[in-house]
């Protein structure tokens, strides 16, 4: 058996080295005019589109996975950053679980472009590509076997022209052409038929694939924006950006002194009343004459340090205990029950005696700025 093994296989191998021989023959005749070759022109025009198709299919992959690999990197280079933000994010601060939780979710939304960008985009491209070989092992295989049908078909019609007739070498030089043409036809219908339906593939998947990177791109963009939106209103920027725009509303260059506030809550009378803020009705003009000489300035330097609320060792709370009509620009007006956030003055010379700054709690977990704050009697509250 080992034998007739090897003798079939030394047969098929003999047969093999034959037709390439009488392929080379047949493409130097051809080449030196000595033979005439079958000509396509519309199969070699399928061809070179299919050559084309090929050419503009591998670059758009291997562009389409430098992309991926790009965004790959963004995302390690992005959890690297919102990692250390998280970190170095006092536990004390303002909104220390909304950063950690900014920091996952910034995560799961490079993961989800990722993934949808390879199933959406990638699968498609690689499956579309993944048929081109084998096509054009068909092509290079319908070559060689047109080489062959053109040899046959050379060999039959010498034989014809023989002046000595041998009619059983005609015979089997017209059975070889007959193979020849059937394999060869078989093959070319085949092609035919396929690359024109593959030549108009293409516009489907570049479509599919554009419209779905973008796709994914926008909702990408806009689920990431409304993260990092998150991510400013708890930046401590904001918080000092506002501090800022107070100095510069409430700075000026004189600041005056406020008198002791009396200890008692209840209304002064008219006789404890300083003199120069009684409001006079004149007689012979009949308006309200008010006496501005002492009248209070806007104060510039009663203002919270520059730092995050967070790091002020010395913040407390109070609760107003009487209702306070604030009677300048720079006073809070509180109501009993009002919780306040009591705030350091930039420099103690500028605190009065009797009086702390401060911002209302209702306006501070509101708005999360210092554009409320102003001064209040101290005794009017109770520290909690």
């Amino acid at each position: 058996m080992a034998e007739v093994g090897k003798g079939v296989n030394a047969g098929k191998l003999a047969s093999n080295v034959q037709k390439r021989i009488t392929r080379a023959q047949e493409k130097v005749l051809q080449k030196l005019g000595k033979a005439d070759e079958t000509k396509d022109t519309a199969f070699e025009e399928e061809v070179a589109k299919f050559n084309k198709q090929l050419i503009d299919g591998s670059k758009l992959q291997k562009d389409f996975k430098a992309y991926l690999a790009a965004v790959k990197t963004m995302h390690e280079c992005s959890k690297r950053l919102h990692d250390c933000l998280a970190e170095m994010y006092d536990p004390e601060w303002f909104g220390k679980e909304e950063v950690d939780s900014i920091a996952e979710d910034t995560d799961l939304l490079w993961q989800d472009f990722h993934q949808n960008l390879v199933d959406n985009a990638l699968i498609s491209m690689d499956t579309y590509l993944a048929q081109f070989p084998d096509i054009k092992a068909r092509i290079a295989k319908r070559e060689r076997k047109l080489v062959d049908f053109d040899s046959a078909r050379h060999h039959f019609a010498s034989i014809q022209k023989s002046k000595k007739k041998d009619e059983v070498k005609i015979s089997k030089a017209e059975e070889d052409l007959g193979r020849a043409q059937k394999v060869f036809e078989e093959i070319n219908y085949e092609l035919q038929e396929e690359l024109p339906t593959l030549w108009d593939s293409r516009v489907g998947l570049y479509v599919n694939t554009f419209q779905s990177v973008a796709g994914l791109e926008l909702k990408f963009h806009k689920d990431m924006g409304k993260v990092i939106g998150v991510l400013l209103t708890l930046s401590v920027l904001c918080v000092f950006v506002c501090i800022c725009m107070c100095v510069l509303v409430w700075q000026s260059p004189e600041s005056r002194e406020r008198p002791p506030v009396s200890q008692s809550p209840r209304p002064a009378s008219s006789q404890e009343m300083k003199q120069d803020n009684i409001i006079n009705l004149s007689e012979d003009e009949g308006v309200a004459e008010i006496n501005i000489s002492t009248q209070p300035q806007v104060r510039g330097q009663m203002t919270a340090s520059h730092a995050p609320l967070s790091t002020h060792t010395n913040l407390f709370l109070v609760k107003a205990v009487h209702d306070y009509g604030a009677t300048d620009s720079d006073e809070l007006d509180l109501k009993a029950g009002d919780v306040v956030l009591v705030l350091p003055f930039a420099s103690p010379d500028e605190q009065d005696d009797g009086w702390l700054m401060g911002v209302k709690e209702s306006h501070w977990l509101q708005n999360k700025n210092l554009l409320a704050t102003g001064v209040f009697p101290e005794n009017f509250t109770q520290k909690l």
